[in-house]
């Protein structure tokens, strides 16, 4: 299985969301380290890129943190969602296995993974 990295560290999904206001109404509106990410995960990810998988799949994911402090689970979703914004997948909701493994990297922070379709 080739895998893709992409470099940086994954921000967490409790942390990418600040609450925002609109015409009086409160909103969620994505964080400026969250949109930077996004930015980077699109143009790294050239392997995955509209592949646009539209049945199931798993993900084998390792998630290279720089400090100890992060959360496995946080990140999943941001990735999820990183990878339809990509036109990877058309729907996370297709994704029916998640290998996920949390390493240490204080120099290179990053991500690395691969979409198996079944």
């Amino acid at each position: 299985m080739e895998y893709q990295t992409i470099l940086g560290n994954t921000p967490s999904k409790s942390n990418s969301y600040k609450v925002v206001n609109i015409n009086g109404h409160a909103s969620l509106a994505k964080t400026k380290a969250l949109k930077e990410y996004e930015n980077k995960f699109y143009i790294q990810c050239d392997k995955y890129r509209n592949a646009d998988i539209t049945g199931y799949f798993e993900l084998y994911l390792k998630v290279f943190y720089p400090s100890e402090r992060s959360d496995l689970d946080n990140s999943l979703k941001i990735i999820l969602d990183c990878l339809q914004k990509v036109r990877a997948i058309r729907n996370d909701n297709k994704c029916v296995k998640i290998v996920a493994e949390k390493y240490l990297d204080k120099e290179r922070p990053r991500i690395e993974f691969a979409i198996n379709t079944i």
